[in-house]
């Protein structure tokens, strides 16, 4: 397994508009390879907890139920990838912590068809709203 193949998915992530062709490429490279899932380790984001939910509830337009979601950090390449279930639909989801940019795929349907649908999302960072006494 090459690894250095995750810095290629990170610039198709950034710079890709077809998100199929992103997502087949992390799930010929990455997604069921069992030494690539050994390499991390299981955690909690708050980030992915609160967006995975949020983007789904738009790409179904309704509030669904989230099962089986297992984030997998990879400390060394700070790279967020997992597998959840969507009311049925099979999805995963992948996130790179230093560009901030990560995308989620679902299947479109129930029992699950070739169709998935996909969305890239990134954290933007809140900067604080000055109040008059900040002068520098």
């Amino acid at each position: 397994m090459r690894l250095d193949l995750l810095h290629k998915l990170k610039q198709k992530l950034s710079r890709e508009a077809d998100l199929s062709k992103i997502w087949t490429f992390y799930m010929d490279h990455f997604a069921d390879r069992a030494e690539f899932i050994d390499l991390g380790e299981p955690v909690r984001n708050a980030f992915l907890e609160t967006v995975v939910p949020q983007i789904c509830q738009q790409m179904f337009g309704t509030n669904i139920s989230i099962a089986r979601f297992l984030i997998i950090y990879i400390a060394e390449y700070k790279f967020f990838h997992g597998p959840l279930d969507v009311e049925g639909r099979p999805g995963g989801v992948i996130y790179f912590e230093e560009a901030k940019i990560g995308m989620l795929a679902v299947s479109a349907n129930f029992p699950p068809t070739d169709a998935v649908k996909y969305s890239r999302f990134s954290e933007s960072l809140k900067i604080p709203v000055p109040n008059s006494y900040d002068y520098n």
